[in-house]
């Protein structure tokens, strides 16, 4: 954590790189699926150039996937002792995988996570997961997802629905909470107002319109994509809200 911190601190301050987040999913006709949420920010780490070499931790070529479900039997002792409701929480990631991809010398910095989903509300809870998961004591910062700081908490919930004829993806704000404060805060917020939330969805049927502005239709009209910038992500996720309607 100490090594990804320091590496986000000097290239904020220096050159305020960015970071990408991208949100993919694949819808079947069964409403089953796939999805995924990734961050790169190889850009930052190539911009990290030799001042990463004199780190030996943050120099480290890293490439390695792990299950969530290994990840919380490893550790199930200190997890018992958590309240419940994190537990509960914890428990929501087990279907999911992480990878991490972190090569100073190539630039390349890449954590995705991934899992199969029976329906897309079973995305919902998970997402809110990924926000809190490193202010969890039962997970030390040892781990991948420690390192690559989790997924940014945006204090939303996530309420996805698709029945077929529509498709709609809405953020819900929630009540305000103390944060501890970050002597990064700030240099994070520079590389947030230069980096983008990227959604791509696939749906097995043709779009018949998009609400969002902006939305790219593929040629097939079975995918869309739509950029964001990532403050919007942070400060005001409704304004990622949309729905899709098909033909």
């Amino acid at each position: 954590m100490k090594s990804f911190k320091f590496l986000v601190g000097l290239v904020a301050v220096s050159v305020f790189s960015s970071c990408n987040f991208t949100e993919d999913m694949y819808i079947n006709n069964d409403g089953t699926g796939k999805f995924s949420v990734a961050m790169d920010a190889s850009s930052l780490m190539a911009m990290a150039g030799k001042e990463v070499e004199k780190n030996p931790e943050a120099n480290k070529v890293i490439d390695s996937t792990f299950s969530f479900k290994t990840l919380l039997a490893t550790k199930k002792d200190s997890i018992s002792k958590l309240p419940k409701e994190e537990q509960e929480r914890l428990k929501k990631l087990e279907n999911y995988t992480m990878s991490m991809k972190m090569n100073a010398k190539e630039g390349q910095m890449l954590f995705t996570m991934a899992a199969d989903f029976k329906n897309v509300t079973e995305i919902e809870d998970a997402m809110s997961s990924m926000s809190n998961i490193t202010s969890t004591n039962g997970i030390d910062q040892s781990n991948p997802l420690a390192k690559a700081g989790g997924l940014p908490n945006n204090n939303s919930k996530l309420k996805y629905s698709y029945n077929g004829k529509k498709f709609s993806r809405k953020a819900i704000l929630l009540p305000k909470k103390d944060v501890e404060n970050d002597s990064l805060g700030e240099a994070y917020n520079m590389i947030y107002e230069s980096s983008t939330y990227t959604v791509k969805y696939h749906f097995p049927k043709k779009i018949k319109k998009v609400s969002a502005a902006g939305a790219v239709i593929s040629d097939d009209k079975k995918s869309v994509t739509i950029e964001f910038p990532f403050m919007d992500y942070m400060k005001e996720p409704e304004k990622l809200n949309f729905e899709v309607e098909f033909e």
